[in-house]
């Protein structure tokens, strides 16, 4: 109810669901992942595997259901758009140990995920060698076409990148009250996805980390909605 509230006094200012990096148009997935029709390419970020896990060797115990929630998700997604290749865009895993404690189901739902495809790992600083043994194929930075595909997005400008790390959110302020959701942030030379993981947290878009990335200018949010995604003005968007 409160989304859509507030969603019905935001003003179209962009094709809905759609997300233009250096001239390519992306469709914008209200899960939070892109997908690249011409190429069927699947991109999501920031998944961090077995995070409930690893804050239990903390002995700060979670529900231990975030890697099957996750891949759940990722699982709605393939068979909507049947993709040719998925890229998990680093982090994939949340620390080096992850795969020694992914459950025997979670594994084999994610063999199946990469049956008939191509399964790319992007190098994260949470996991910057993703495990040898859970298939697929490790990069520290892959592109396709102008577009290159890393984790962590570079400082000043990069034409064509698409990255992940800074888990961008958008407070979202109107006159019938405000909501703090995921997002995509974009100037449409770039593009930092929202993080996919269950139990991933979120860094608002009005920190100086994306300054650094957007040339001193607020990115375009494209928020996470329950079934689309929202292309908010500069205005609607406030900090923490």
């Amino acid at each position: 109810m409160a989304e859509a509230l507030i969603t019905a006094s935001l003003r179209p200012i962009a094709v809905p669901d759609h997300i233009v990096v250096a001239g390519i148009t992306f469709a914008a997935d209200a899960a939070g992942a892109l997908f690249l029709e011409a190429d069927a390419l699947l991109v999501v970020a920031d998944l961090h595997l077995e995070k409930g896990s690893s804050y239990a060797t903390r002995r700060v115990f979670l529900p231990p259901y975030d890697t099957a929630a996750t891949l759940a998700r990722v699982t709605a997604l393939v068979a909507r758009y049947r993709p040719r290749a998925i890229i998990a865009l680093g982090d994939s895993f949340h620390d080096r140990r992850a795969a020694e404690r992914i459950h025997h189901t979670d594994r084999d739902n994610l063999r199946s995920l990469q049956a008939g495809r191509d399964w790319i790992w992007i190098s994260g600083n949470h996991d910057p060698e993703p495990p040898e043994n859970l298939g697929g194929q490790a990069h520290d930075v892959f592109s396709v076409g102008p577009i290159t595909f890393r984790h962590e997005p570079q400082d000043g400008a990069a034409l064509g990148e698409i990255a992940g790390h800074l888990h961008p959110v958008a407070r979202v302020v109107t006159t019938r009250g405000s909501l703090r959701r995921r997002c995509f942030a974009s100037d449409g030379e770039r593009c930092v996805m929202p993080a996919f993981g269950a139990y991933a947290g979120g860094l608002n878009l009005r920190d100086v980390a994306f300054g650094r990335l957007f040339g001193g200018r607020a990115p375009r949010a494209h928020v996470l909605g329950r079934d689309r995604v929202y292309a908010v003005a500069d205005h609607h968007c406030h900090g923490d």
